[in-house]
This record gives structure tokens, sequence and C-alpha cells, in this order.
């Protein structure tokens, strides 16, 4: 009983309310983002309307704008159908008046009756008297079971739904109507006749009798048994046509008063032809069977489509219409304001305008610190990162409360001595794996200059990003461990590998620190042992002597970083600390006359653009406003705004500069990491095969191969070895060879899957099967 009595105190209002079904209440405003582009919308509207504009109100085209959700041309579309010039509707027809009592009699008569065919029958002749006459019963008080006769009470639910139920009952029928009246007009019956003696038939129908030529093949007259009735006068009688054997009916004295007429259907117009207006029609003295003799019958009648087939049919076709509206002679002047509607575009945003600086004059005429970018490799584990932290901290770039924060951090998953990496290596999955994925940038001052830490991977897994960063490097740190046994496994392994990404790179500086060796109590005899095997290799990878420096630091604690190790057993080190070999290292030279170039680091999206890009300028200049070209999508963009090292807004960038791109006018599809960012007047281009000069590290032969420039990652293949060349000189020492071995510089053919921007001076990276096999130079 408690679940019917809580229906029976529901409140259906407050129900109905909750879903917003019958609300009466305002709807909600609207949101500051949906205002500004009701009122751009609104404006659109109005200046493509133009002189029609005061036909229709504001309210009217924020409402039109607010159902088609801000389409422009569909509102548009709108307000010129339904106020400015609305279709013109059929003229309604006047109801026929009512003939008059003679004119419907005559009407009534003519139609054809078989009244007298029936006219023996006995049950034709029976007398008034003997009629039965139906009376019906009396209904009694009340309804079923007792009770009122009146309707059952319906709930405000079942009020509602049956009150829609008519209304859409009311507008269906109402629209078939219209719709049957219109197609019917269209609709029309051709009399295919043929003229055809009867054949003779059995019995009652034996005798033959011919017929005239508009009857229709196949049809079967009859005779009548009865005498010809006399004929009425030549002035009533309308004209017979030849075709029509008709007998006269007898006139009445006075004529009757026909009841009105509703139109007859299409199906009785199709069997019977048209109601026609003319009084009387003499009868005919044959008759046909049913329908068949009839002069409008025709076998063919219902060949044609169906009215419901023209209603569909046109249905159909108007929906396959094309929304363009061609212009005509003698068209009103909406359709033209509609076919401009059509052709109509909204404005792109305003371009940024550039300020045409000569960029290399400011840049000259800048009194400011030097900038330069050094990557930091070795094999993992190596203490890379933690040395960084450390560095940050010493230079006061991170305060003691972050890394105490990050230390109470990594205690909770048992990874405390992991709390000055964690400075740079700021992804969960990096913290929880304890190595680093991705490149890690930060930011450092001296007095003298400013740099950028690019912390790169030391896990054979993520050297394509190690490659990445080297791409933007000026100089290196390479991180050895000086713990026993970790030096010997991290030579075989990333330590030599790095060395030889990042002179295939284009680095000539080298600064190795010799990490850990406060782990060794401070061993000299291990930072020469170490020393005199790395300088060796270093020498023979292709670094010079002089560009090669030792620096024994410890990363945990400090030493030798920003400022001297205090450790008595380091006092036999009297070199330079880590930052002062960093101060002593010159950038490398900047291609700033040359066309512009820049590598996209990172896409995201920020508060400045809904595009902004990241990179470093390897070629050229830029400034804001000036228009950037993007391959391989090749689609044109302009610089909104820039930023540059110290992450301030700047009118101007050149080469050798890690700046942040804010674009407008491009879509994020076209935009992605690894592409080229160019001049539009001077592009660069977009190949599919190129010639490289490559320095192989392992057996190189025709063989599928990963190709990596900074962060460009395309797959593809040797096609064919062209050459081997002597190292010196560059000349051909032999032509075609089948394998090129390790150490050896060859000039080979590669073939990518897809087009990919490179252009000749371009350092690449040949990988297979996760190993690096070759480097060297596009030709």
């Amino acid at each position: 009983m408690a679940r019917h009595q809580n229906i029976r105190n529901l409140d259906y209002e407050a129900e109905l309310e909750e879903y917003g079904a019958f609300s009466d209440e305002e709807e909600e405003e609207l949101s500051p983002e949906d205002q500004v582009r009701m009122r751009e919308g609104t404006a659109q509207v109005l200046e493509a309307l133009g002189v029609e504009a005061h036909k229709v109100t504001k309210a009217q085209i924020e409402e039109s704008l607010w159902h088609y959700y801000w389409d422009v041309d569909k509102t548009i579309t709108y307000l010129i159908s339904k106020y400015i010039d609305p279709p013109k509707k059929p003229a309604k027809t006047a109801p026929p008046k009512t003939a008059p009592k003679q004119d419907a009699a005559n009407a009534s008569a003519s139609r054809q009756s078989f009244a007298h065919l029936f006219r023996d029958l006995p049950w034709g002749d029976i007398p008034p008297e003997r009629q039965a006459v139906l009376i019906p019963p009396p209904q009694l008080p009340g309804g079923l079971l007792g009770g009122s006769g009146a309707p059952p009470k319906m709930s405000k639910l079942q009020q509602l739904a049956a009150a829609r139920k008519k209304k859409a009952e009311e507008k269906s029928a109402s629209a078939e109507v219209e719709q049957t009246q219109v197609k019917m007009t269209e609709l029309t019956v051709n009399d295919n006749q043929a003229s055809k003696e009867n054949r003779p038939l059995a019995g009652l129908f034996g005798k033959r009798v011919k017929i005239s030529e508009t009857t229709a093949q196949g049809r079967i007259p009859l005779t009548m048994a009865e005498p010809t009735r006399p004929e009425i006068p030549q002035a009533q009688a309308p004209e017979a046509t030849p075709s029509q054997h008709q007998k006269e009916d007898p006139v009445d004295p006075e004529p009757a008063v026909a009841p009105p007429k509703a139109q007859p259907s299409a199906f009785a117009s199709t069997l019977f032809g048209p109601l026609s207006d003319s009084p009387k029609r003499r009868p005919r003295e044959v008759f046909a069977l049913p329908y068949m003799a009839i002069s409008s019958y025709s076998p063919d009648a219902f060949g044609k489509p169906s009215p419901d087939d023209v209603v569909l049919a046109a249905q159909a076709k108007a929906g396959k219409k094309s929304a363009n509206v061609h212009n005509k002679k003698g068209s009103s002047s909406a359709d033209g304001v509609t076919n401009q509607v059509g052709q109509l575009k909204i404005d792109d945003t305003p371009l940024p305008k550039s300020r045409n600086l000569n960029v290399l004059s400011e840049f000259e005429k800048q009194k400011g610190k030097k900038t330069a970018s050094f990557v930091v490799v070795g094999h993992v584990d190596a203490g890379k990162s933690t040395m960084m932290g450390r560095l940050l901290l010493d230079l006061n770039v991170v305060d003691q409360r972050t890394v105490d924060k990050l230390r109470k951090e990594a205690e909770k998953i048992g990874k405390t001595s992991f709390a000055l990496a964690w400075v740079l290596d700021q992804r969960h999955e990096e913290r929880s794996r304890g190595v680093t994925i991705d490149i890690a940038t930060n930011r450092f001052e001296t007095e003298t200059t400013s740099f950028t830490i690019l912390d790169a991977p030391g896990h054979r897994d993520f050297i394509p990003n190690m490659i990445a960063g080297a791409s933007q490097a000026d100089f290196a740190i390479l991180v050895i461990d000086a713990g026993t046994g970790a030096f010997e496994s991290g030579l075989k392994g990333q330590t030599r590998e790095h060395s030889l990404l990042i002179r295939s790179m284009g680095v000539s500086r080298i600064i190795v620190a010799v990490n850990k060796l406060d782990t060794v109590n401070w061993s000299q005899e291990r930072f020469d042992e170490i020393t005199h095997q790395v300088s060796g290799f270093l020498t023979a990878t292709g670094f010079q002597p002089k560009n090669i420096a030792f620096v024994p630091v410890s990363g945990l604690h400090g030493d030798n970083l920003v400022r001297k190790s205090t450790d008595p057993a380091a006092s036999w080190y009297t070199g330079k600390t880590l930052v002062e070999e960093l101060e002593a290292s010159e950038p490398s030279a900047r291609a700033l006359a040359k066309p512009l170039r820049m590598t996209i680091s990172e896409v995201m999206r920020t508060p400045q653009s809904s595009i902004s890009i990241t990179g470093r300028i390897d070629a050229g200049s830029l400034q804001m406003g000036d228009a950037l070209l993007v391959q391989p999508s090749g689609e044109k963009a302009y610089v909104k705004s820039l930023q540059v090292d110290d992450g301030e807004p700047a009118d101007w960038a050149v080469a050798g500069q890690n700046v942040v791109l804010h674009l407008s006018n491009i879509d994020a599809i076209h935009v992605r990491v690894g592409d080229i960012v160019c001049d539009p007047a001077k592009p660069i281009q977009c190949v599919d095969t190129f010639t490289l000069k490559a320095l192989a590290f392992d057996i190189l032969m025709p063989m599928q191969v990963d190709v990596h420039r900074g962060r460009l990652h395309a797959a593809g293949k040797i096609e064919a070895i062209d050459a081997i060349l002597d190292k010196v000189t560059g000349k051909v020492t032999k032509k075609k060879p089948m394998i090129v071995k390790p150490g050896t510089v060859s000039r080979v053919r590669v073939t990518l899957h897809s087009k990919v921007p490179l252009e000749a001076g371009q350092r690449v990276v040949l990988r297979s099967g996760g190993q690096t096999v070759a480097a060297g130079l596009l030709e």
C-alpha cells in the first residue's frame, strides 16, 4: 500500500519541471563565450542581409542563430524564407455556390442510375405500410455496472498525451489532404479505346450486338426487353454523341431538390469520369456489365503511378535538390539575395602585421649575455639527472624547500637518493621507473652566459629522444660513473654509442664529468685510468684533444660543480670546476644569414594561442607577424607572438635561440613534432629519396632502416650502396660494394616511405633493430 500511496501523492508538476519539459521559467542566460558568438553572428547576418535587414528583428536573428548552433548560412536562409520573402501560398478557391433546385435536380439526374434494372424484383415494390421502422433502444441511465455516464476522469499526464495526439492527428490529416488535392489535379487518365464486334455468347447473352466505336474493347452490352420510352422535347435534351445510345427518363412536373454533393474521390473519378454539370443525358438502350461500358473507363487507367506514388516521388526529388540557388531572368530580389548568401564567406581573423625590423641589426646592437645549449649524455644510472639537479640547487635556480619536498616524496617510494634527479624528471613514469625517458630542459645563467640544459635519457630504448636533444646542443657533457665495474660496463654500452651520436650530430666540444668519484675515495689513479681510456676513444671518434676536458665531480654532494671540493682526498685536483668549463666553451657559429629553418620540438595549447610550438632555430631569423611555412604539410601560418630563452615576450629571434612561437591561421592537424618551419619565399623541399655520405658503425647493406633527424623519425630503406669513400680525401675507392664494414665511409641511397623535409648539409642518423648503424651528411 505504501507504494500506491507514494504514487498518488506524486507531484507531477514538480517532476516535469525537474526534467525541464514543462518549465515556465525563462531559459538560462548565455555564457560569456556564447554571448560573444551571438553578437558576432548577429553582425554577420545583418551585414549579409543588407537592405533587407529591416524586415527581421534582432530577437528573430538571435533565436535562429541559437537554433542552428551559430551557423550563419543556415540562419540567413531561414530568415529569408520565413520573414523576408516567404513563399506565396496558393489562393484559396471560393467554395462552390449551392446550385438552384432545378440545376441540382438536373445534375442529379445526369448521373447514371441502375434503379430501373431492379424494377421487376418483388423486394423493390414494398408498400410503405409494410416497411419496417427501426427504433433505437432507449439508453439506460448510468454507465456500466452503475455510476455516471460521464467519461472517466483523466490525469494531467493523460490529458497532455491526449491533446498532443489529437494535435498530431489533425496536422497529419490536413497535410495529407492538401498533398492529395495538389497531386490529384495533375492526375489524368487517357482513354485508349478501340472498336470491335463482340463475339457471340451462349445462353442469355447469345445475341450478337454491335457497339459504337467509343466503346472499349471487350465490353459486353445487354439488350433491354422493355419498349423504348417516349423522348423528351428537343429543347430540354442535350446533344448526344454518336457513342451514346440512351433512353429518355420521364420528366417530373416539379424538379426535385438535390442534396449538396461532395467532391468525388480519386477512385470514383477514375471509374466514372469527372462530375458533369450538364442537365440530363438520355439513358442508353443497351448496358454493359458493371462499369465496363462506361465511356470514361480505360484498361490503362491504373498503368500510371498512383497519387501516393506521385507524392512520395515528389518528396524524394525535393530532398535531393541542391541548396544552391541560381539566378534567372525575372527572378525576384529575394532570389538574388539567397544566391549571394550561398556564396558568402566569413572573413578570417585579421592577420598579425610584421614590423619589418632588421633583425640582424637589432641582434648586433643588443648587448647581452651570450646563449648556449648543452646536452647531458652518458650510460644509464651514471647520475646525469642528479648532477644537474645539484647544479641548479647550488646556483639557486631551485630552492632548498623544493628539494626537501621532493625528498619526502621520494622517501615514500623508497628512492631517497632520487630527490635531486626529480628536479628535472617531472613525469610520473620517469619518477616511478627511476630513469629519464624524454628530454628534460631547464635554464641557468652565469655572469657571462645563459645556458640551456638538455638532459637526455641514457637508456638504450630512448635513443631517438637522445638524438633529438643532441641536435639542439652546442656542446655536450659526457657523464661517466667512476664506480668499480660501472665504467667498464658503460664503455661497452651507451657511453660509446652516445659519443658516436653527438659527434655525428655535429657537436665538437665535449666535457667529460667523472661522476661518483667520492665512492672510490677520490682516487686519483681511478681518475687517470678513466681519463686515459676515454680520451683515446673520443679522439678515435673524431673529437680534437683541445676540445676535450675532464672534471672529477660528485653529483650527489656538489663537489667541483660550482665550487671546489672541500674534501681533503680531492685536494690533488687543481683544475676548473664544471661551470667554469662550461663558461670557457664557445657556442657553435650561428647561421644568421641563411633562410629560416626551425625544427618543432613540441606542439601545445597556450592561453596566447590555440597552436604554440617550441624548438631551436637552426638557421635564419624571424619576427612577430612573419609568415611561416610548415613542412611537409605545406600550410602557411603567422607569428602571433613569440618568447625567447628566458620565457619573456620578444619581437624577434635569431639562430641558436630556443623559442616559443604562438601561431595563428593554421589548424592543429597540420603541425606535428619533427616538422620544419621555414621561410615561404625559400622553403625546404620534401623528398622521399636522398643520397647520404655516411660513417658506418655496423655492417651496412641494402636493408630496412629508420631515419632520424632531430625529432623527425621516418621509416625507409637503403636501396643501394654507390661507393666506398676515403676518410681523408673523400675520393671513391670502390664502386657499388655489396656491404660496408664498420668504420668505413660510404655513399648510400636511401628511399623513404613518405616525403619528409630534408635538404643538403643536414645530419641524419640511420638505425636498425634498435642499434645505430650509420650517421652522416646529406649530399
